[in-house]
């Protein structure tokens, strides 16, 4: 058996005296592990770091075996993200959560998304809110969807100001009003308003919504909490979103 892709590192983890068990996100074999022979070695750790794509060639004598990989370089990012520790931050939440998707289970469209995501991440100005628009994709791709295209009372597709926290459907301004502080605040950027557009107080509540959902439906399942690496990310926005919003004194 045996491929050959193009996949971006989550992780690598040292086996035996000299090997590491590399994990990557591939275009067309999904999430996927294998020994990579040497991988601890100086010329090839600085490849197997996160967030670096790779092309990569999978052996195995069976399918259902972890398998050795081959690799070579294709675009690092790794070493110019680990300047900028917000990007690194962001950088560690985006690696941990691709690690929730099933292994080998085919998601090419949030490959693209994913590689979208990283090569944002030299401009903090973007990539804040193109993470919160990739976890949303997670949440559909994986069969739990929010559905902000119309009220989740009312049907009508405007005015749309709040999410549900139990239906994750969004909810109109008229509808939400007398349950408002039970309900998230929709950032617009959720919803069409470019990116670029987002303000801070936005992507951070943004965060707040796909966490309470990817924890609800991906890890709460498995008596799991979301990632500290992705907690840490929320922080560090609803931070700088405080900071952003405070006069100067």
């Amino acid at each position: 058996m045996e491929w050959r892709d193009e996949g971006i590192v989550l992780s690598a983890r040292t086996y035996g005296e000299s090997g590491a068990i590399l994990e990557v996100f591939t275009r067309e074999h999904g999430r996927h592990l294998g020994l990579v022979r040497g991988g601890a070695s100086r010329r090839l750790r600085g490849l197997l770091q996160p967030g670096n794509s790779l092309a990569v060639h999978w052996r195995a004598r069976l399918a259902d075996h972890l398998g050795t990989f081959t690799v070579e370089p294709l675009k690092p990012r790794a070493a110019t993200l680990m300047e900028d520790p917000f990007a690194l931050t962001g950088l560690s939440a985006a690696s941990t959560m691709a690690g929730i998707i099933p292994e080998r289970e085919e998601h090419p469209a949030l490959f693209e998304a994913y590689e979208l995501l990283l090569d944002t991440m030299e401009d903090e100005d973007i990539w804040p809110a193109i993470f919160v628009r990739w976890e949303q994709g997670l949440l559909q791709e994986l069969g739990f969807g929010l559905d902000l295209s119309r009220c989740a009372a009312t049907g009508s597709r405007d005015d749309l100001v709040y999410i549900s926290p139990k239906s994750g459907g969004a909810v109109s301004r008229e509808a939400g009003e007398p349950y408002k502080d039970r309900l998230f605040r929709l950032p617009g950027f959720m919803i069409g308003v470019q990116a670029g557009d987002a303000g801070l107080a936005d992507v951070a509540e943004g965060l707040r919504v796909t966490g309470h959902f990817l924890e609800r439906h991906l890890f709460a399942p498995h008596d799991r909490h979301l990632p500290d690496a992705r907690i840490r990310l929320a922080e560090r926005v609803a931070k700088r979103a405080e900071a952003e919003t405070t006069p100067n004194r």
